[in-house]
C-alpha cells in the first residue's frame, strides 16, 4: 500500500518540492524514514505516532517506510509532520488517497494531536501556488500567512479536524480572522513604533534623520553617551513611507523563514528595525548557519534599517561583510550543499563616541583615530 502528499523543504528563501511517500507491507512492525532528514525530522517518528494515536485513529501494526524525495535534496525541521500523518493515513486507507490531490501539507504535530505553526509557511504556500496546488492543510495560526501566497488555507486545531476535511465529513474548517487589520495599519501598531514628535530639541540630529529618511541615506551618529543616539535612531523608523504591497511581501518572507513572524498576522508594514549587538558573530548579522543558511540581522533589516549601536565595537569581519549588502543589496551565502541569496537592502545608522585629538607639544597630531575606532576607516575608507 502506497500513499503520497506533497510538501515543501525551505531552500534559503526557495521552496523545493517534496514528495511524501508513505508505503505500508508485511513484517516486523517498524517506522523508518528516509530521504536525507536531519535530526528534526527524524525524530517526527514519535510525534506522527502519539499524533493519530491521540485523534483516535488506527496506528498501522506494519511495517512502516516513509521516503522524502527528491532523496539528495536535504530535509531539515518539523514542518514534514503533518504531510507524514497524511501519508500514513492515507497508506493505511483511513484517509482517501484522492482527497490528497489538489493539496499540500505543512506543519508539526505535537504528542497529543494538536498542530502548531512553523517557520516559512508563506514560502511553503508560495511553492504550492506555484506547483498548480489549490489548498494547503497547515495549523490554524498560520492560515493568514498562507493566505497572503494566494493559496486557500485548510487551518487545523488538530490532527483530527484535518482528517475529517479530507474525508469529507466537514467542510474546509473557518480561519481565524480579525478583520483586515495588519501591522503597521492599526493604531496599536503605529504606537508601537517611536514617534520622532516626542523628541524635543535635538534640530541637527532630527534634521539629518529626515534627510535620512528622504534620501535613503546611510548614517552615522557621534556624540558622547547620553546624548540620544539610540533613541533618536530608533525613531527613524516612524518616519519612513510604510512598505507597499511587494517590498511588504518581499520583508514577511523573510520574517517568515526566520520564524520572527508573528503568529496569525499579515504583512509586515512598517519598515523593519533590528539593533544586533556588538558581540554578535559574522554569521549573525550576514546570515548563514552551520546546516542550511538561514537570513541574517542584515536580511531581517530588509527595506527598514540596521542599527549598529558602538560601531568600533563590532568584530572587524563582520564590518566586512556587510561590504556586499550596502552595495548590492543582497547577501549571497556559499556552502558546499548549495547556495542561498537573501536580500538585504536596509539604511545603515551606527553610533559612536566623538574621536579623540591627541596632539604633540609641537601642536602636531599624534593620534587622530584611536585605535578601535581606526577599524572603521580601514574597512570602509571611502
Amino acid at each position: 500500500m502506497l500513499a503520497r502528499t506533497v510538501t515543501h523543504a525551505l531552500v534559503g528563501l526557495d521552496p523545493r518540492r517534496v514528495e511524501v511517500e508513505a508505503h505500508l507491507q508485511r513484517g516486523t512492525p517498524g517506522f523508518a524514514i528516509v530521504g536525507l532528514a536531519d535530526r528534526a525530522c527524524q525524530e517526527a517518528k514519535h510525534r506522527v505516532r502519539s499524533g493519530i494515536t491521540s485523534a483516535e485513529l488506527d496506528w498501522p501494526v506494519k511495517r512502516i517506510t516513509v521516503n522524502l524525495a527528491p532523496a539528495g535534496l536535504r530535509k531539515e525541521g518539523s514542518g514534514f509532520d503533518l504531510p507524514i500523518a497524511l501519508a500514513v493515513l492515507a497508506a493505511s486507507d483511513q484517509v482517501p488517497s484522492s482527497a490528497l490531490e489538489g493539496h499540500a501539507a505543512f506543519g508539526e504535530l505535537a504528542l497529543d494531536g494538536r498542530l502548531r505553526p512553523v517557520p516559512g509557511a508563506l514560502v511553503a504556500a508560495e511553492g504550492a501556488r506555484r506547483a498548480g496546488l489549490r489548498r494547503l492543510v497547515c495549523a490554524a495560526e498560520s492560515a493568514r500567512e498562507v493566505a497572503l501566497a494566494g493559496v486557500e488555507p485548510v487551518p487545523a486545531h488538530h490532527l483530527a479536524e484535518a482528517v475529517a476535511y479530507l474525508r469529507g465529513e466537514r467542510g474546509p474548517p473557518a480561519a481565524d480572522d480579525d478583520g483586515e487589520l495588519r501591522p503597521g495599519e492599526g493604531p496599536a501598531a503605529a504606537a508601537a513604533v517611536p514617534d520622532l514628535a516626542d523628541v524635543r530639541g535635538q534640530e541637527r540630529a532630527r534634521r539629518a534623520l529626515e534627510i535620512a529618511a528622504a534620501g535613503d541615506h546611510n548614517l552615522l551618529l557621534v556624540g558622547p553617551p547620553g546624548t540620544g543616539k539610540t533613541m533618536l535612531a530608533r525613531r527613524l523608523p516612524g518616519i519612513l513611507p510604510p512598505l507597499e504591497d511587494e517590498a511588504a511581501l518581499e520583508v514577511t518572507r523573510i520574517h517568515s523563514v526566520a520564524g520572527v513572524l508573528q503568529s496569525g498576522t499579515g504583512l509586515v508594514r512598517v519598515p523593519p528595525f533590528r539593533a544586533p549587538h556588538h558581540s554578535a558573530s559574522t554569521a549573525a548579522i550576514v546570515g548563514g548557519g552551520g546546516s542550511g543558511p538561514r537570513p541574517g540581522e542584515a536580511s531581517l533589516a530588509h527595506r527598514g534599517v540596521l542599527y549598529l549601536d558602538e560601531l568600533p565595537e563590532f568584530q572587524r569581519p563582520v564590518l566586512e561583510a556587510l561590504r556586499q549588502p550596502l552595495e548590492d543589496g543582497v547577501v549571497s551565502i556559499a556552502r558546499v550543499v548549495g547556495r542561498a541569496v537573501f536580500p538585504a537592502r536596509f539604511q545603515l545608522v551606527g553610533t559612536t563616541n566623538p574621536l579623540v585629538i591627541r596632539r604633540d607639544p609641537t601642536g602636531g597630531v599624534m593620534n587622530a583615530v584611536p585605535a578601535r575606532q581606526r577599524k572603521i576607516w580601514e574597512a570602509w575608507p571611502d
